[in-house]
C-alpha cells in the first residue's frame, strides 16, 4: 500500500516541474519578442553612425568646401566646417554644412546642390582614396559621377567628371586649434633603436 502513494507523489512532482519550465520557456520567449520590437522600431537603431567634424580642401582652389543652404562652392576660408556622417562598416558618408545645416546633393543631371534633408541616395557618397594622398567623392547612385569644382570653385557637373582629374581631389583638413581626437590613440612601437634613443637622450643634454 505504500508504494502506491510515493508513486502518485513522483508523478505530482514531475508534472509541476514539466508545468514551470513550460511557464519559462513562454516567458523568455515573450521578453525575446519584445526585445526584438523594440531593436526594430526605429531603423537607426540598427545604424550606427560615426559623426566627425573637418574641412574639405580643393586640390583646384586652394581653398575649402563651403556649403552656404543650396549653393555650394569650393572658395570657404579657413573655418569652413563640414560635418561628415560616415556608416560605421564602409565608406559611405553624407556631408553637411555645420552652420547650414544642408548637405551636399547631385541630382540626375549631375548637378550639385544642398538640400536640407540628407536622407535621399543622392546625398550619398563614397569614399576613394587614391595613391597621392588625397580623396575622390563619387556618387553613391550615379556611378563615375564625382564631386568637383573649377578653377573658380564652381562646381562641376558628375557626368564631366572623371577621378583622374584634379577637380575632383580633395584633402581632409582640421582648422586651427583643433586636434583630430584619433590623433591622441596613436601608438608608437617600441623597438631596440627607440630604446636605444632614450638612453641617449639624457647623456646628449649633458653635453
Amino acid at each position: 500500500m505504500s508504494v502506491l502513494p510515493s508513486r502518485f507523489l513522483y508523478l505530482c512532482l514531475h508534472f509541476l516541474v514539466l508545468y514551470f519550465q513550460l511557464q519559462e520557456s513562454q516567458q523568455s520567449t515573450a521578453d525575446f519578442r519584445i526585445y526584438i520590437e523594440n531593436h526594430t522600431r526605429n531603423p537607426d537603431d540598427l545604424s550606427r553612425k560615426q559623426v566627425r567634424i573637418y574641412q574639405l580642401y580643393s586640390r583646384t582652389t586652394g581653398k575649402h568646401v563651403q556649403i552656404l543652404g543650396k549653393k555650394i562652392n569650393a572658395n570657404g576660408d579657413d573655418g569652413a566646417l563640414l560635418v561628415v556622417e560616415t556608416e560605421t562598416f564602409g565608406s559611405h558618408i553624407r556631408i553637411k554644412g555645420k552652420e547650414s545645416e544642408h548637405y551636399i546633393c547631385m541630382n540626375d543631371k549631375g548637378k550639385i546642390v544642398g538640400r536640407p534633408d540628407g536622407r535621399r541616395q543622392e546625398c550619398v557618397f563614397v569614399e576613394e582614396f587614391l595613391e597621392n594622398n588625397y580623396t575622390a567623392l563619387v556618387s553613391a547612385k550615379y556611378k563615375g559621377w564625382y564631386l568637383g569644382f573649377n578653377r573658380k570653385g564652381r562646381p562641376k557637373k558628375g557626368s564631366r567628371t572623371t577621378q583622374r582629374q584634379q577637380e575632383v581631389h580633395f584633402m581632409k583638413r582640421q582648422p586651427k586649434g583643433r586636434v583630430d581626437p584619433l590623433e591622441e590613440f596613436r601608438f608608437t612601437p617600441v623597438t631596440k633603436r627607440t630604446r636605444r634613443a632614450r638612453r641617449l637622450k639624457p647623456n646628449s643634454k649633458r653635453n
